[in-house]
């Protein structure tokens, strides 16, 4: 483990640190405003630290530093080493695609259009980046038909220079011939100036001249020339469809959406020039180092903008929440772009439209990605061996059942149950539990424990029930079912191969419990999943199972503790709901289910029907005024 440097010899300085292990590897690289202040947070009881920090300090033989003329130089540094090094305990992108951009050359006598990947290359403008290569190719056709540039490769374009004849992208009309020439060089750069033009967003000026020139060339009688204006102006209005806008059309800017869990965060990026969505792009960030929300935010911008980004540093960039030293990194950006940079987060309006728009893309690839990991078969067997390792367990777990409670401040308890086979969530399975035996406040504090322990209890008693029901009457007489056919198992027939609960030792002290006073701890076995750090806690261990970050046994553990939690909040949603709103109207006379219905649609809920006047609740021909009195009555005598 590291010893702490002797006092004094850290400066009091800005710069960039990097911690070392005893091969002298780089495994973590930070900056500081005040190096002496940050380090010596990595010197003091590794109980108050972050998990991933304490494992990294005790994994570190050494620290190093650089000293630097201010924050923006520590930010480059720590950059450029993060990127040389590669450190194991800082955030990093697992899933970094390389997406492709729609690129014209411009060094070349005659420049081409064409799709491109990879590095940024010199003389060369880009636009995008596209989701999909195909996408490029949709617009590009489009396009085309309007700017009839080559997208031809050289040696293709020399065949055909040499040969004097053209390609079939000449005859029709989605090449203007220069290999052969028909079209001057000047005019030609004039075309690939005008898609340039038209792919930067500046469209107006485009559609206005078309529409002009077909305008002209009809009261001139060259009805031809007329009729390829008029073609050409409707691929430019298609073109410009798929661009979809978001923003006045003088406005640059970089939307960034968020969705996140404890190991990953999924980031999507929409590129907006001129007011349009020119591009996009998406990855994913494995969480190994301790983040707050804004020090996430940092980390994306440094992925996102640390090499020169191909559309460009925007004058604004939207982020989801504040970024850590949101001034460092404004500096930084405004330095790249050469004039005002603004990071923002959007309060109102049309931004957090947009914001929200990016988010849900940036949660819906968080979802495939976690299905592509669930759904694959090997990744499922290893994930269960690892489990079953970890934990000791006498067999691989192909059944896990994982509980989860629900309640605001102790009432509306309920209780969830999710079962996954084989790796698989088996939706038949899932349970839901109203808790009947707490419903207070115990000491301050809800009673989670009692609410957990009822809920497993019930669960493990109709399982034993099952168990120990007589032969007879489980399948008849003579070993059939009524009528000759089978009986069915019950609802709780089959014992989980491992009980796992959405918490930490308490509840899983609770749970444990309840399984040994059925007589159970010998055959089903208990884990449970904490949330804050994502630590295994097991009964009769006080330090947590260690798992490895981004296993796939951490993973699957993961997913089902997240089903079991959305599976008890919808349920105990539906509850509350009922609570608040039906029940609310139920002891008055003269309202049943259908005349409730009725009026909480035409109303717009329970609150509008609460602050009716007796002229509102009466004007609604369904409702007599005897009952209209009623509920006038009720609700402003309390």
């Amino acid at each position: 483990m590291i010893k702490r440097p002797p006092a004094g010899t850290i400066p009091e300085a800005p710069g960039s640190y990097q911690f070392k292990d005893r091969n002298g590897r780089v495994i973590y690289v930070g900056k500081a405003s005040n190096l002496r202040q940050r380090l010596s947070n990595y010197f003091q009881n590794p109980r108050n630290m972050h998990a991933r920090t304490a494992q990294m300090v005790r994994t570190a033989e050494s620290v190093e530093w650089t000293i630097v003329a201010n924050e923006v130089e520590a930010l480059m540094l720590e950059y450029s080493l993060i990127k040389q090094h590669d450190p194991r305990f800082n955030v990093r992108l697992r899933d970094d695609k390389s997406y492709p951009f729609l690129a014209v050359t411009s060094s070349e006598q005659w420049p081409r259009a064409q799709v491109m990947r990879g590095r940024k290359r010199k003389d060369t403008r880009y636009f995008g980046p596209y989701a999909h290569a195909y996408a490029i190719r949709d617009t590009l056709d489009l396009l085309l038909r309007s700017f009839p540039v080559r997208t031809c490769t050289q040696s293709k374009f020399n065949e055909h220079e040499r040969l004097g004849r053209p390609c079939l992208l000449f005859h029709i009309e989605k090449c203007s011939g220069p290999c052969v020439g028909e079209i001057d060089e000047m005019p030609y750069r004039q075309l690939v100036t005008e898609l340039c033009q038209f792919l930067d967003g500046d469209t107006d000026e485009i559609v206005n001249r078309l529409d002009a020139d077909m305008k002209q060339a009809a009261t001139n009688l060259e009805f031809e020339q007329a009729a390829r204006l008029r073609d050409r102006l409707e691929a430019v209005h298609k073109a410009i469809s798929k661009q979809q806008m978001v923003a006045d059309k003088n406005e640059d800017l970089d939307v960034i959406g968020i969705a996140e869990d404890e190991l990953e965060a999924s980031v999507q990026m929409f590129y907006i020039r001129k007011g349009r969505v020119v591009g996009r792009k998406g990855f994913i960030l494995d969480k190994v180092e301790d983040l707050t929300p804004g020090g996430l935010i940092n980390r994306i911008l440094e992925n996102l903008y640390g090499e020169e980004p191909i559309l460009g540093v925007p004058k604004q960039v939207l982020v989801p929440y504040e970024a850590d030293d949101r001034a460092v990194y404004e500096e930084w950006l405004e330095l790249a772009r050469g004039s005002k940079v603004q990071i923002r987060v959007p309060q109102r309006g049309d931004r957090v439209t947009l914001l929200e728009t990016v988010t849900r893309n940036a949660k819906e690839e968080f979802t495939r990605h976690r299905m592509k990991r669930a759904s694959d078969h090997n990744t499922r067997s290893r994930a269960l061996t690892e489990l079953q390792d970890a934990l000791e367990l006498p067999e691989a777990p192909l059944r896990i059942e994982c509980y989860d409670m629900a309640h605001i401040q102790g009432t509306n308890y309920v209780g969830s149950m999710v079962v996954m086979e084989d790796g698989l969530p088996a939706k038949r399975e899932y349970r839901r539990f109203k808790v009947n035996e707490v419903g207070s406040v115990v000491g301050g504090q809800s009673d989670d424990y009692a609410a957990m322990a009822e809920v497993v209890r019930r669960r493990l008693q109709a399982y034993l029930d099952e168990r120990d029901r007589p032969v007879s009457e489980r399948t008849g007489p003579d070993g059939e079912g009524v009528e000759g056919k089978e009986r069915k198992p019950g609802k709780f027939a089959y014992p989980p191969q491992l009980l796992l609960v959405d918490g930490g030792k308490g509840q899983v002290s609770a749970t444990y419990q309840v399984v040994q006073e059925l007589g159970l701890a010998d055959e089903i076995p208990v884990a449970g999943l904490a949330k804050r750090f994502e630590e295994i806690y097991v009964p009769g261990r006080s330090e947590p199972v260690e798992l490895r970050r981004g296993s796939e046994a951490l993973f699957m553990l993961q997913r089902i503790r997240d089903e079991a939690h959305r599976f008890a909040n919808t349920f105990h949603r539906e509850r509350r709901s009922k609570s608040m709103t039906v029940s609310a109207l139920d002891d008055i006379a003269g309202m049943g289910e259908v005349r409730k219905k009725k009026l909480l649609k035409a109303m717009g809920g329970i609150t509008k029907v609460k602050q009716a006047s007796l002229e509102e609740l009466q004007a609604h021909s369904f409702l007599p005024d005897a009952v209209a009195e009623a509920i006038r009555a009720k609700f402003h005598s309390e």
